[in-house]
């Protein structure tokens, strides 16, 4: 039966797309010297795709193919299993589903992706096969290699469970058959997605990635060796799609119908590193993936390795490399007319590892001056002795870029696999509901057009711009509407907090306060509100009647506000604020350091109290709270694998100290109305317990390079510590066994156990006394911090990257120890108290002051819901009191040196 090839555009150039070629050669070889460079795409004609295949399989130094083989042979159940964990209601076994590779080559590493694939339609009894397209840009190659596949042992596994098809084109040509409905909707529907187009460098690179994955299929037909283990549903209870609640106030997104099938998206080999940074993001940033519906991406990314080891890997000892890349010579010369225009003898290939860039970069190298003429139009290009000729350039991936690349491309890493040897990851990406953008990024338009006025894109940390409150709006409306079930609306998940439906009210009365005295203006209606909603509680532990000064709430259901009432009330407040900024852009209002500060101080507390409802929430997560739909649903048995091979730092701890450092910044409110334009959009703003600044010696000391872990309290709370702590609120006892709360619902220890444990600071100061140590003070952590901490950027677990706690990565040589706390906040042994030059803020007397009572401890970092804004200001502290048990808090020991 022949092989089905969706052919979308006609090929010339020996199977290669006519993106003239000619031109191209002859502009790079206009350019002064070290500028000279000739297109990548002259690699991959077809004496080109069989020397890759050469290097593929018989370079042992090209470690990319192998490294990536090894996850897909060891991990493909585990991949497809993460894959198909999108929380959707109705029945998966209706839905239809697509599976997109570009350039698939010669399908030998996809062929372990296939076989996962068809053991998941037969687990799952699918009603129909999935299909499987492979775009490249040449026909033959597809219907030799898709022929292959169904004429092996492979394709008669794959027989009515999988059902692969080819679609030949560039990357604009599948990508507009996608918009178009020709994968996503069923024949008698139409329509497409309102993606931004793609500029015509994209073209070319993602081309030039096409051809690069090519190599023959495996004989012997072989998968997945340990996937079996990993292909069923998770034992946890509450973390299986079936039992997911799915009753949000608003109803929740829009399932996908069976018609809109779920898209899979795979670019594998590294092949993103053929674009440049910028062009990936955006090459990234246009799939046709769409936000909380399912649909994902499988990315390889080779790490940014040793110089030695990358420059090995593309000029092998047998020189399979140097043939391959001596080749585009002879092709550039036969796309000029004349095959020997190059003459090789000339030539010489060089590689270099630019490690400052972690970019790989492939040339040809002049042996003497030479002249090379054109043939059609005569034109001269004058090549001098040892100059450098660029062909090809691969980008490598620090975990910086890498969450750079993704966080900047909208896209949120599921999970990830890497290879044995710590080369090469696989990474499993999808569209959140919601995410929040780097802090040093630029605003960006959907097509990636930088937003120009003032207040769109101000500075990291000073006044928060439209977007900003957008975001934030996304995550709280996501939280209140689509996590809190309306039977919740009028409980309360834990007792020293109000019922949910306060903090509906809180927020945007606490907005239109602060704007109505800004503004001098009346409070939006109804003007009631200010009296319910003004200020929540926060009560002493031990005796709860024990509180600041707050609103008085009703007492009984009936008495509160409507739902309705509420929400329409925040729809008022938002337009008033959204005014505001049309005010101040237009000149109507002046800006003022005032105003920013307004700005600042309620946004941040919007967004430490949707923390703080969550940390409320988590306590009914599997008896009440709904897990966070759209985003995909963790494969905590896969996870664990992960975890648990993870490296681990070679010592527990290090030293550090004594040194001096500067805690806090000045930020005299008084002065606001002082600056105004571009002053005050340039100034960091911080709440009052921020400042000032002052300097503070700091002793040596040694500290854990990670927090204590769920595992480590547990066997001391189950041994030498039992009856000593209290059980963190954190855990869950069902069945007999020991849980982990998650926002999915309770998960075992085994999958939780590396961690960070959240816990009562009197717990776990208990636990480092007993272990010789103690919870490091402010300035201690701090320091550590400055030298450790990786930040959202670097992938810190902030931001809502995940809805739960991960392991913990600082301490790794190769990173020079910095990494990741895991997403908790961090205890200190400091007391919560007035520093010297305190001034409590104007505009929130009691924000701080309220709580100088000696009960309460200062708490660094952020945990993994808290916005990026917050967790990466270096002056920003947070407290509890010190026997709270609720909020996301750990710690880590500090032994005196």
């Amino acid at each position: 039966m022949p092989v089905e090839i969706l052919d979308l555009h006609s090929l010339s150039n020996d199977g290669i797309p006519n993106l003239d070629l000619s031109k191209q050669i002859m502009d790079g070889l206009s350019r002064p010297v070290g500028k000279k460079e000739i297109p990548t795409m002259l690699l991959y004609n077809e004496q080109g795709l069989r020397l890759y295949d050469d290097i593929t399989t018989a370079a042992k130094e090209y470690y990319l193919f192998g490294a990536e083989e090894e996850i897909l042979k060891n991990r493909a159940d585990e991949i497809i299993g993460t894959m198909h964990r999108h929380g959707r209601s109705g029945d998966l076994r209706e839905t239809n589903e697509v599976v997109l590779e570009l350039g698939a080559g010669a399908l030998r590493k996809t062929s372990h992706i296939l076989l996962g694939l068809s053991r998941f339609a037969e687990r799952e009894k699918l009603s129909s096969p999935i299909t499987y397209y492979a775009l490249d840009l040449e026909k033959r190659e597809l219907e030799r290699t898709l022929g292959e596949i169904d004429n092996s042992d492979i394709g008669a596994r794959l027989t009515g469970k999988v059902t692969t098809k080819g679609m030949c084109g560039t990357y604009d040509d599948g990508l507009k058959y996608v918009q178009d409905g020709g994968l996503l909707l069923s024949d008698n529907e139409s329509g497409g997605s309102n993606l931004p187009s793609t500029q015509a460098n994209n073209i070319t690179r993602l081309a030039e990635a096409l051809v690069r994955e090519s190599s023959p299929i495996p004989s012997d037909g072989s998968s997945s060796s340990e996937g079996e283990a990993f292909a069923s549903t998770d034992s946890e209870s509450n973390g299986t799609l079936d039992s997911l609640p799915s009753s949000p106030i608003d109803g929740g997104p829009e399932s996908p119908s069976a018609a809109q099938r779920a898209l899979h998206i795979m670019f594998l080999g590294s092949s993103i590193g053929n674009f440049p940074r910028e062009g990936a993001t955006s090459f990234l940033r246009s799939l046709p993936l769409r936000a909380g519906m399912g649909d994902t991406l499988l990315l390889g990314l080779d790490h940014d390795n040793a110089k030695e080891k990358i420059e090995e890997a593309y000029n092998d000892k047998k020189g399979y490399t140097r043939r391959f890349i001596m080749n585009g010579l002879r092709s550039a010369g036969r796309t000029l007319g004349d095959e020997n225009l190059f003459d090789e003898k000339n030539w010489e290939y060089v590689n270099k590892y630019n490690e400052g860039e972690r970019r790989h970069e492939a040339y040809f190298k002049s042996k003497c001056s030479q002249v090379i003429t054109e043939p059609t139009s005569n034109a001269q290009f004058n090549i001098i002795e040892n100059e450098l000729l660029k062909i090809e350039e691969s980008f490598k991936y620090s975990d910086t870029d890498a969450y750079a690349l993704f966080t900047n491309a909208n896209l949120r890493p599921i999970e990830r696999w890497t290879d044995s040897r710590g080369q090469y990851s696989l990474w499993l990406l999808e569209r959140p509901p919601f995410m929040f953008p780097l802090l040093r990024s630029p605003s960006l338009l959907g097509d990636g057009e930088k937003l120009n006025t003032k207040l769109l894109n101000p500075p990291a940390l000073s006044i928060p711009s439209r977007q900003d409150w957008e975001e934030l709006w996304d995550a709280w409306d996501f939280i209140t509407r689509r996590m809190i079930p309306p039977s919740m609306l009028h409980e309360k998940p834990i007792d020293l907090r109000h019922i949910c439906l306060f903090y509906f009210g809180h927020i945007p009365t606490f907005l239109d306060i602060h704007l109505s005295r800004l503004l001098k203006e009346p409070h939006t209606d109804p003007d009631a509100f200010k009296y319910v909603f003004e200020r929540g509680i926060d009560p002493d532990v031990d005796d709860p009647n024990q509180c600041h000064p707050h609103s008085e709430v009703p007492t009984q259901e009936e008495d509160w506000p409507s739902l309705n009432s509420i929400l329409a009330f925040q729809g008022r407040v938002r337009a008033r604020l959204m005014k505001l900024y049309d005010d101040i852009d237009s000149g109507v209002i002046p800006l003022t350091r005032k105003v920013c500060r307004v700005l600042f101080l309620t946004l941040e507390h919007e967004a430490m109290h949707a923390e703080t409802l969550l940390y409320m929430l988590i306590q009914r997560a599997g008896t009440g709270t709904i897990p966070p739909s759209g985003f995909t649903v963790p494969h905590w048995k896969s996870l664990a694998t992960g975890w648990n091979d993870a490296p681990l730092p070679d010592n527990a701890t290090v030293v550090l100290g004594p040194e001096t450092i500067t805690l806090g910044h000045d930020d005299p409110e008084d002065q606001d109305l002082q600056h105004k334009g571009e002053d005050a959009l340039n100034h960091e703003y911080g709440w009052d317990n921020e400042g000032p600044k002052r300097v503070v010696e700091v002793e040596k000391f040694r500290i854990s390079w990670r927090p204590v872990t769920n595992g480590e309290f547990y066997l001391y709370y189950t041994g030498e510590g039992k009856g000593k702590v209290e059980c963190p609120a954190s855990w869950f006892q069902e069945g007999g066994a020991m849980k982990v709360r998650t926002l999915y619902g309770p998960v075992s220890m085994d999958v939780a156990y590396n961690w960070p444990v959240i816990t009562s600071y009197d717990s776990l100061s208990t636990y480092a006394q007993v272990k010789g140590g103690r919870l490091p003070t402010e300035p201690e952590l701090r320091l550590f911090y400055d030298k450790f901490k990786a930040g959202y950027e670097g992938g810190a677990n902030v931001g809502f990257r995940n809805w739960h706690p991960v392991p913990s990565t600082t301490g790794l040589a190769k990173a020079s120890g910095r990494g990741t706390n895991g997403g908790v906040w961090e205890w200190t042994s400091t007391v919560f108290e007035q520093t010297e030059g305190f001034v409590s803020s104007a505009l929130y007397p009691g924000y701080s002051a309220d709580f100088f009572d000696g009960k309460h401890q200062v708490v660094l970092g952020g945990s993994y819901a808290t916005i990026p804004r917050i967790a990466d200001r270096r002056t920003f502290r947070n407290w509890y009191q010190r026997n709270y048990p609720y909020a996301w808090v750990g710690g880590r020991i500090v032994y005196d040196a």
